[in-house]
C-alpha cells in the first residue's frame, strides 16, 4: 500500500473514509499527534457516543501492551459504532536492539492486520519507522501509512497564518519569515509561539517583526550553542544526541557545518583578544556570549592553543569538501554522516 501524505490523509477524512488500521510516522510529530486526535474526533463526532469509554492508549514502552490493545481492539463498543486503539511510542530503528515493536510480535500483529476487528480504528503512532526493517513492511501495506515530513517554507506560513487568526490576531509576511527563521520547521513550537506572540499583540491584534524579533527567542542558535558545549566537554554521546535534534529538526547539513565553523572561530577570537589583554566582559560582549555559557566558553578558549584551532578547522574544511563532492554518498544521508563523523573527531580534539 502507498505511503499517504498529509494532504493525502485529508482528502481521505473529508470523504468520511475511516480504515480500521493507520500508521502515523515522520519527523513533524506535531502534526502527526494532531492527526491521530482528528481521525478520533472523526470516530466520535459528538459527546452521545461515551468517547471516554471507547478510546483507550497504549504505549509500547511497556512490553506487554501491544498484546493488551490488540485485545482490547477485538472488544465491543459500548453504545457506540466505534472504538479508538491509539498505540503509542512504536519504534522500528534501524538496529532491533533499539525496536519496542519487535519481530516476536510478528504472528500476532499479523494475526490481527490480516482481519481487524470491523468495531475499532487503531492507530499506531511511531516515534520511528525504518521503512526496510520487516516489521515496518507488515504495518506499511496492511494500515493507511501516513508520513509527516517537515513543512516547506510555504506550508510554514500558511500554518503560521492560520494559526494567528485561530488566535484572533494577523501576522505580516516579514514577521511569518522570520519565525520560521528563528524557529526552523518545528510546527510545535511555531504553534506555541503564535499564541504568545497573539496575545502580546492586543490592542493592535498584528504581529510585527519587531515583536518576533523582541520575544522570540533563536531555537536553531540555542540549538546550535548546546551543540558546541557538548564539543568543547568532549561529551560525544550529547553532542551526537543534541546534533541529531538538530538534523531532525530540517536543519542543513552544510549550514550546520558553517555555524560549527563559526562558533570554533568565535573561540579563536576570544583567545587572541584575551591574549591582547581585552577584559574577560568585553570579550563576552562582543562575542554575543549568553551569560550561562560565557566561563565554559572563555576557558575553553583560554586552553586551546593555535594548533588545536588549525587542526579543527582543517578537519571542518575537509568535511566541507566532502559533503560538496558527495565523498562517501550523496544526498542528505551522506552529508548527515559526514557531519556525524565530523563532531565524533571534534569531541576528542
Amino acid at each position: 500500500m502507498a505511503i499517504f501524505s498529509r494532504e493525502d490523509l485529508r482528502n481521505h477524512l473529508k470523504k468520511r473514509e475511516i480504515a480500521p488500521v493507520y500508521l502515523l510516522f515522520g519527523a513533524e510529530t506535531y502534526l502527526r499527534d494532531l492527526a491521530a486526535k482528528t481521525i478520533a474526533d472523526f470516530v466520535f463526532p459528538d459527546e452521545t457516543s461515551l468517547r471516554d469509554f471507547n478510546e483507550n492508549e497504549f504505549s509500547l514502552n511497556q512490553t506487554e501492551n501491544l498484546q493488551y490493545a490488540l485485545a482490547s481492539a477485538e472488544q465491543m463498543p459500548m453504545i457506540a459504532a466505534r472504538r479508538v486503539i491509539r498505540i503509542a511510542d512504536v519504534r522500528i530503528s534501524a538496529t532491533a536492539a533499539k525496536d519496542n515493536l519487535k519481530e516476536d510480535y510478528e504472528e500476532v500483529l499479523t494475526r490481527y492486520l490480516k482481519r481487524p476487528a470491523e468495531t475499532s480504528v487503531v492507530i499506531f503512532v511511531a516515534d520511528e519507522i525504518d521503512k526496510r526493517r520487516r516489521m515496518s513492511k507488515l504495518l506499511i501495506e496492511n494500515s493507511v501509512a501516513v508520513e509527516f515530513a517537515p513543512l516547506e517554507d510555504a506550508d510554514l506560513r500558511k500554518w503560521i497564518r492560520d494559526r494567528a487568526k485561530e488566535f484572533d490576531a494577523d501576522i505580516d509576511e516579514k514577521a511569518a519569515n522570520h519565525l520560521i527563521g528563528l524557529i526552523g520547521s518545528n510546527a510545535r513550537k511555531i504553534t506555541s509561539e503564535v499564541e504568545k506572540l497573539a496575545v502580546a499583540a492586543l490592542p493592535d491584534k498584528l504581529i510585527t517583526y519587531e515583536l518576533v524579533e523582541s520575544l522570540v527567542p533563536n531555537s536553531r542558535e540555542m540549538s546550535n550553542f548546546d551543540l558546541t558545549d557538548h564539543l568543547i566537554a568532549k561529551n560525544k554521546t550529547r553532542a551526537l544526541h543534541t546534533l541529531k535534534k538538530i538534523l531532525d529538526d530540517g536543519a542543513e547539513p552544510l549550514m550546520l557545518l558553517g555555524l560549527i565553523a563559526n562558533n570554533f572561530h568565535r573561540l579563536f577570537l576570544a583567545r587572541e583578544m584575551m591574549n591582547q589583554g581585552v577584559d574577560r566582559k568585553e570579550v563576552a560582549r562582543v562575542m554575543r556570549l549568553p551569560y550561562g555559557k560565557q566561563e565554559d566558553f572563555l576557558a575553553t578558549a583560554r586552553r586551546t592553543d593555535s594548533a588545536q584551532f588549525s587542526r579543527i578547522m582543517q578537519r571542518i574544511a575537509e568535511t566541507d569538501i566532502a559533503i560538496k563532492t558527495s565523498k562517501g554518498g550523496g544526498g542528505n544521508l551522506g552529508s548527515r554522516m559526514q557531519i556525524e563523523m565530523l563532531v565524533c573527531e571534534l569531541a576528542t580534539f
